[in-house]
């Protein structure tokens, strides 16, 4: 099986006056603005980092649940949060350094070897950690089931 996916980016203007939106084929973002002040300031919009951090964190977790599923597991929940890092350096390049998953969670006759282990193979087969080059970590807690 292949799978497309599509997203659009519309831009107008400078790096700092101007602004664009983002698109997904699905419609979960319709022309969501962002710019420099939501990269890099307070600014209301996205940033790529957020909605690379989003679909890490997404794409981790459901395959988290695949690999439960595959050992005839069903996790009560699982709750992933992603803190990603964009350093730059001093001739103004940018690098993504570190994304740090935190997972909590409910995994009803799991313990504590079996989920890190779990962990260990969800982390490294997720398409998003194998698609990033950073430093990726997971920090996972295991709540009484």
């Amino acid at each position: 099986m292949k799978l497309t996916r599509h997203a659009e980016v519309l831009w107008q203007g400078g790096i700092k006056t101007g602004g664009g939106t983002v698109s997904s084929e699905s419609g979960a973002l319709r022309q969501h603005p962002y710019g420099y002040g939501s990269r890099f300031a307070d600014q209301n919009g996205t940033n790529p980092e957020e909605l690379i951090a989003a679909a890490h964190a997404a794409c981790f977790t459901m395959y988290l649940s695949f690999i439960l599923d595959g050992a005839g597991i069903v996790a009560t929940q699982l709750d992933t949060r992603a803190a990603l890092t964009l350093q730059i350096g001093a001739d103004g390049s940018f690098d993504i350094t570190t994304v740090v998953l935190t997972l909590t969670a409910q995994v009803p006759g799991l313990d504590q070897d079996s989920f890190d282990k779990l962990v260990s193979q969800a982390k490294a087969g997720c398409a998003v950690s194998k698609l990033i080059s950073a430093q990726v970590s997971v920090n996972a807690t295991l709540l009484a089931g």
